[in-house]
């Protein structure tokens, strides 16, 4: 990949989008990890209002800190962005209150907390007349829908989509992101521990990149033959995840009503 001139041209792609929408800029959800980092540069760099918005949730003070390092980084290096920070606990603890203990698991409440934050973010984008830009790379969005429907996964736009996470690293590089979070584990942020992404799926994304590219080739049993143990497990992974999570990844199914019994 032709690493300066695919940054340009979403650059491009986000400033004629955002200009034939009539809107004023974007908003972009910062973790402090490494796909949301990319993105805010990306918008930022079409010099359109950016507002870098940090959204804690009972968060890990380590992953609060780079979210900070980097909204301060982005707001020195580019004058159209505005960092703001929104602490949605009391909001969380109120949903937490108000809902049945009994529906409250892991994953339910995880997913409540995105959903929570696609909430503020679109109060943002409402008043300023901004877009939301999603910031899940391919591998998340299109091989194992690792993301909460209608959490991060409600935006507008989404301006790295069709980037591998290697690729996504690539671009943090050449842009020159603080190194603590390219070198930070990732993590999705939904708990209030710091579990990684690696330990929710079983797998890294290098493992479930490589395994994402073996099953867009049709591989046959011959071909899977060759491949080792781990990768055989991966595999398994990936084809789990991508089976359970199809529904993430295509239009809500709509009931058409034949003709004939309207």
């Amino acid at each position: 990949m032709q690493t300066v001139e695919v940054i340009d041209y979403i650059v491009q792609w986000l400033a004629d989008y955002a200009q034939d929408s009539g809107l004023n800029g974007f908003v972009v959800g910062v973790s402090g990890g490494v796909d949301s980092a990319v993105t805010s540069v990306l918008c930022a760099r079409t010099g359109k209002k950016v507002i870098a918005l940090d959204m804690p949730i009972h968060q890990d003070q380590g992953q609060k800190a780079l979210a900070a390092q980097h909204i301060q980084w982005l707001e020195k290096k580019y004058a159209n962005v505005e960092g703001v920070e929104t602490d949605l606990t009391a909001s969380f603890t109120a949903i937490q209150r108000d809902l049945p203990l009994e529906i409250q698991d892991d994953l339910a409440m995880a997913n409540t907390r995105s959903r929570l934050r696609m909430l503020a973010l679109y109060a943002f984008a409402s008043h300023y007349r901004l877009l939301v830009a999603g910031t899940g790379n391919r591998v998340e969005d299109f091989g194992v829908g690792f993301y909460t429907k209608y959490g991060d996964g409600g935006v507008d736009l989404s301006p790295i989509a069709d980037l591998m996470k290697s690729q996504v690293y690539t671009f943090a590089r050449e842009m020159k992101i603080i190194e603590g979070i390219v070198a930070a584990d990732p993590t999705d942020g939904l708990f209030d521990d710091s579990r990684t992404d690696e330990g929710q799926l079983g797998a890294s994304y290098a493992e479930l990149e490589a395994a994402m590219a073996f099953e867009a080739d049709s591989p046959g049993p011959e071909d899977e033959a060759e491949l080792d143990a781990r990768q055989r497990k991966v595999l398994g992974i990936y084809r789990r995840l991508n089976r359970a999570n199809r529904h993430k990844m295509v239009p809500v199914p709509v009931c058409t009503i034949p003709e004939h019994l309207k």
